[in-house]
């Protein structure tokens, strides 16, 4: 059972804005720097094809810069790898990447595709890189994740968080229940994430074996309204409380 719930935070939103004006304002940079003052345990940032949002220089100056660990999402290419290889991130998320989607809008399905992702998995670990997967709450996808000796998965939480509160919701919840349980029976390390928010972090907060939760667009876009420390600040606070009831029900 993990007692303290880490929080990495997505700054690859704040690069959005940036790039739709361009310039060097906001700087994600500086983001990342607030949400470590703030209580993020981490920050990621995903490098598309495309660059999209984060960019070369984005990822340099986080490596340089930023004390915290950084976790570098990346679609399984040779490029990417090259650019992991030079940085050496503390964590690579491998995840799926569409040049259409307008964000991830799924898992990675690792039993379909294993044979193309066990070279990238293992290259990044001789390296010394954390390498986590971004799957669906599958009991296959994990099998198949351990099998390939990936020691960490990310669970994607999106179809939890879109469905509507009720019946639903707690359809997706449990299969993300039983995902982190048959993660940590395989020896998995659990981390989840997509589209978390304040209504609906607290029950992935209170899974006892997930470790870290990423959460970004959010963070972002809610700062808009409230300010990135206050909004990073409420989040934290959230997680904090959902874990210590969770922990304390189990205690009792």
């Amino acid at each position: 059972m993990t007692q303290r719930l880490r929080l990495g935070v997505n700054i690859d939103h704040v690069a959005t804005i940036r790039n739709a004006r361009g310039g060097v304002h906001p700087d994600p940079v500086r983001a990342a720097a607030m949400a470590a003052q703030a209580g993020a345990d981490g920050i990621t940032a995903h490098l598309r094809e495309d660059r999209r949002h984060i960019s070369d220089r984005d990822i340099e100056r986080l490596t340089a810069e930023i004390e915290l660990p950084l976790n570098l999402e990346m679609a399984a290419t040779e490029e990417m790898l090259a650019i992991a290889l030079r940085h050496r991130p503390h964590a690579c998320c491998l995840v799926p990447e569409k040049r259409e989607e307008r964000t991830t809008e799924g898992g990675l399905d690792v039993a379909a595709h294993h044979r193309h992702l066990e070279p990238y998995i293992a290259r990044l670990s001789e390296a010394g890189i954390r390498v986590s997967l971004f799957i669906e709450p599958s009991r296959v996808q994990l099998a198949v994740a351990k099998a390939m000796g990936a020691p960490v998965v990310e669970l994607h939480t999106g179809a939890y968080c879109d469905a509507a509160p009720g019946a639903e919701r707690d359809r997706h919840l449990g299969r993300i229940l039983d995902a982190a349980a048959e993660a940590e029976a395989l020896g998995l390390e659990c981390h989840a994430g997509h589209g978390l928010a304040f209504d609906t972090v607290a029950p992935i907060a209170a899974i006892p074996t997930v470790a870290e939760l990423n959460i970004g667009h959010f963070l972002v876009g809610e700062a808009i309204f409230g300010g990135l420390d206050s909004t990073i600040k409420r989040m934290r606070a959230l997680m904090d409380k959902a874990r210590a009831d969770a922990v304390g029900a189990r205690s009792a």
